[in-house]
């Protein structure tokens, strides 16, 4: 190993710190390119010679916290590992900006709300700019969907410019040229184009169905958006009324009670079986509906006989498609009760109730009205006893979901068929898991699918669905003939473009066309991020970028494991679909930040950290450490304590560089120049490290890489530097010196290197004081060839632990460091005596053994017959 460059000591702070490293390596990377992926050389070499990340794009609604910096920069890690391992990195970075998240920031920050009802206003201004004093909906002012979307993009790139920043000072290698916005026109027409041909091809079609809907955010939801929480409750015990009397069921909610279809039991429940195949008449209302049996029914829940509402929950919808039941919705998008009387009860004897008490009511108020009237009906029995169920939320709102019948567009994803189904968890197999226990989290979500993949949102900001729909000559869309516009003409918004053959002035007249008012959901964009990235959609519209086919499949998704069931999952399928192949190899899950009370940590839940005041106290290095140290899949606990570590690491590097360089320049063939025992010991150990280091970061584990330096690095600064301080400065002739300076530099560079992952500034700058050009980040990775061979670790690990045993009997003895020791006995192993005495002249010049030294036999390391000379105090 040959010395790169001669150290000056000009080169060297005389005060080394780590204030102002984040700006000053930060310019200099974007001045010379240090992280550019080059295009020219991937499209010449081999796809081999590439790595490729598809980087989770966040989203661009607030700000940054804690839980972005610990995944985000377990990828950095790995991609500068990467990088010094000679791959060509493409290593993009995006912005998720479209979608329910953004739109809420805008309404708070704004203080308006989307109305598709109204016109532009070019000259339009908001109320606020983000000093809005109340956020709530009657407050906030109505402005039209153009006026809406355009704040919305004019507060994303704010907030994508806050992101850049953020990214920038802690280090985050990306190629700053190849990002995306989930929004631009390229990812717009990227979305809508795999769209269009999962049209065509019968993976993606429409249906006007039941599914869940949210009230307050107006929107359908997916399955994979669901959250199950607790919500207050009551069971009622309701008579409906047989032939041979009542027929008591318990319901939580009486409300629905008009829209029964239909009373069901277990098929093996021998109290109800006598009534399979008869009716009997609703309550209040004395609908006809029939007694039917299914397996789904839970014969110790209750009364073991239910009433199925259309619709009520999800049994509700599974009941109703399976047994053919007739559609009596009463509950509207807006979570009210519809106001006309519904058809099924016209001469009801409930007709008067409907117009009075229920019509136009919240579920709350007639739930209210119904409860009160089944009283005076004699029809409760008993009074309501309160409970606690289980209620489906849309994960962002904050009321129960409600089962709505609209027309939605889905993507099948092997929710309704087992072909499918065993296809895409046959693709879990294709995708090596990090760690392996992850990939059962991905096939029991498949497996447990029981529904296609909602795709459409009633939302505004977002890619808007590509499709209109002929209206007939009664002036009703046709939404069986879409029409699909040419994948060149892309990205289109039916909302203010006509499709082909018609003009804006046939807008929904008969014999014209109508827009897909509607947008697709997030993950429906965001699941073709490797696309997006990589260019299978050409900036010309037309060819692919040739460059696509060497960066995809590319090699890594790193993700949180909450996503797996939807960003993960969602694009297996779109690339199950357009490519026949998984989207990455590898699917590095990392786990979550808790917060002190052990709780997720994020936005939603407002119990983030932000990291700015942490990377200006503690440098971006620290921050990083604190990140490095937990491993993936794993939730770790936000700990400034771990952050603190990480600075006096950092400061460390600095301190002890700067003492390992102080000897004067080395140049030469600097391993042959190795020839003491003690420093061939701590090369050998330098050895294991790079071995374990490496290891660490081929098997996705970076904080094992971490760990394996770290401690090397601290035995090196706290027994090795102090060993051979004084043969360093020439006490044993040149030869001992030149074998001290030569190893000083040899583990300096290599350790440097297998820091430089995790700790980015402090290396890059010690780096720059024997370097005259290059980067630490484009040196290569550490080999084994690099570091001579030949020495014994243990010898190092000896003389390490009498240096200890010698320390600790001058701070029992309340004495300096520095006081000498003229008589001396050290106990230990016989073997490591042996080692002892082969490095005895360094540690008698650490441990200012200056007279006798004798070695008796024990178990544990120690001195005795010790005698102590103070360092004399200087007199005024």
């Amino acid at each position: 190993m040959t010395e790169h460059a001669s150290t000056t000591a000009s080169a060297i702070p005389d005060r080394p710190s780590l204030d102002g490293l984040e700006e000053k390596w930060g310019a200099v990377w974007q001045e010379q390119g240090t992280y550019a992926f080059d295009r020219e050389a991937a499209l010449a070499g081999d796809r081999s010679q590439v790595f490729s990340i598809d980087t989770p794009p966040p989203t661009a609604s607030g700000s940054l916290h804690m839980g972005h910096v610990f995944s985000y920069t377990h990828t950095d890690c790995m991609a500068r590992y990467k990088r010094m391992s000679g791959f060509n990195v493409f290593y993009p970075i995006g912005w998720d900006d479209n979608g329910l998240p953004t739109e809420k920031r805008v309404q708070n920050y704004y203080g308006v709300r989307g109305d598709a009802t109204l016109h532009h206003d070019p000259d339009f201004e908001p109320p606020f700019r983000g000093d809005a004093k109340s956020t709530k909906a009657a407050d906030e002012l109505p402005i039209s969907r153009q006026n809406f979307i355009e704040l919305c993009d004019e507060l994303t790139v704010k907030d994508e410019e806050a992101f850049e920043s953020l990214f920038r000072r802690i280090g985050h290698s990306y190629d700053w040229s190849i990002g995306y916005r989930t929004i631009d026109d390229h990812s717009r027409a990227t979305s809508q184009q795999a769209f269009l041909r999962n049209v065509r091809r019968g993976e993606a079609y429409q249906s006007e169905a039941p599914g869940l809907w949210d009230v307050t955010f107006q929107t359908a939801v997916a399955q994979a958006e669901l959250e199950a929480r607790d919500y207050p409750g009551a069971y009622h015990r309701v008579a409906f009324h047989g032939a041979d009397g009542p027929v008591h069921i318990e319901t939580t909610r009486p409300e629905l009670i008009p829209s029964c279809v239909a009373l069901i039991a277990h098929p093996d429940d021998e109290r109800y079986q006598p009534l399979f195949g008869s009716t009997v008449r609703t309550p209040l209302f004395g609908v006809e509906v029939p007694v039917v049996a299914h397996p789904a029914a839970e014969m110790d829940k209750g009364a073991g006989i239910a009433m199925c509402c259309t619709f009520g929950d999800l049994t509700d919808v599974l009941w109703w498609r399976e047994l053919r039941l007739p559609t009596r919705s009463v509950i509207t998008r807006s979570g009210r009760l519809q106001t006309e009387l519904p058809e099924w009860l016209e001469g009801s004897a409930g007709e008067a109730l409907w117009a009075e008490g229920l019509a136009g009511k919240t579920a709350f108020s007639a739930r209210e009205a119904v409860v009160a009237a089944l009283r005076e009906s004699g029809d409760l029995d008993g009074e309501p006893k309160p409970t606690q169920r289980k209620a489906n939320f849309y994960e962002r709102g904050e009321k129960p979901l409600e089962i709505v019948t609209t027309r939605q567009w889905y993507i099948r994803n092997g929710g309704r068929e087992a072909d499918l189904n065993a296809a895409l968890i046959a693709r879990g197999e294709e995708i090596d898991f990090h760690p392996a226990f992850m990939r059962s989290r991905y096939a029991n979500w498949v497996q447990g699918l029981n529904g296609d993949w909602l795709v459409s949102r009633q939302r505004f900001f977002g890619v808007p669905i590509p499709v209109w729909y002929p209206v007939d000559a009664d002036g009703e869309p046709d939404h069986d003939h879409p029409i699909l516009p040419d994948e060149a003409e892309l990205p289109v918004d039916p909302a203010a473009n006509p499709p082909a053959g018609y003009t804006e002035d046939q807008r929904g007249v008969p014999g014209g066309f109508v827009g897909d008012p509607d947008i697709l959901d997030t993950w429906a964009t965001s699941s073709l991020s490797p696309q997006i990235a990589a260019g299978w959609r050409g900036r010309d519209g037309v060819d692919p970028d040739p460059l696509f086919e060497k960066v995809f499949p590319m090699d890594v998704r790193p993700q949180a494991h909450d996503i797996i069931r939807t960003w993960l999952f969602a694009t297996v399928v779109r690339a199950h679909f357009e490519h026949g192949s998984v989207p990455w190899t590898n699917a590095a899950i990392s786990g979550w930040i808790l917060d002190p009370d052990r709780k997720k940590m994020s936005k939603s839940k407002g119990n983030v950290v932000t990291p700015e005041d942490l990377l200006k106290e503690h440098s971006a290095d620290a921050v990083r450490y604190w990140a490095a140290s937990g491993r993936l899949g794993t939730d770790a606990a936000y700990d400034v304590g771990q952050i603190k570590v990480g600075r006096r690491l950092a400061i460390k590097v600095l301190n002890a560089s700067k003492f390992a360089l102080s000897f004067g320049a080395v140049s030469g063939d600097l391993a042959a120049q190795v020839t003491d025992p003690l420093d061939l010991s701590v090369l050998a150990a330098l050895r294991e490290v790079v071995d374990k280091a490496t290891a660490g970061f081929e098997a996705w584990d970076h904080t094992r890489a971490l760990e394996a330096t770290e401690s090397f690095f601290w035995t090196f600064c706290d027994d090795y530097l102090e060993l051979v301080k004084d043969r360093a400065y020439g006490s044993r002739g040149d030869a001992g010196a030149a074998s001290a300076r030569a190893t000083l530099r040899i583990v300096l560079d290599v350790v440097l290197r297998l820091l430089a992952p995790v700790l980015p500034f402090v290396t890059e700058e010690v780096w720059s004081w024997t370097h005259d050009s290059g980067s630490v980040h484009r040196a290569p990775w550490p080999t084994l060839d690099e570091v001579p061979a030949g020495g014994d670790p243990a010898v190092l690990a000896a003389v390490g632990s009498a240096l200890a045993a010698v320390r600790k009997a001058k701070s029992e003895a309340k004495v300096g460091m520095r006081a000498e020791v003229p008589v001396a006995t050290l106990v230990g192993p016989a073997g490591l005596l042996e080692h002892v005495r082969t490095g005895e002249a360094d540690l008698r010049a650490a441990g200012r053994l200056t007279g006798s030294l004798d070695y008796a036999e024990g178990e544990e390391v120690a001195t005795r017959d010790l005698e102590l000379v103070p360092v004399a105090k200087p007199t005024a």
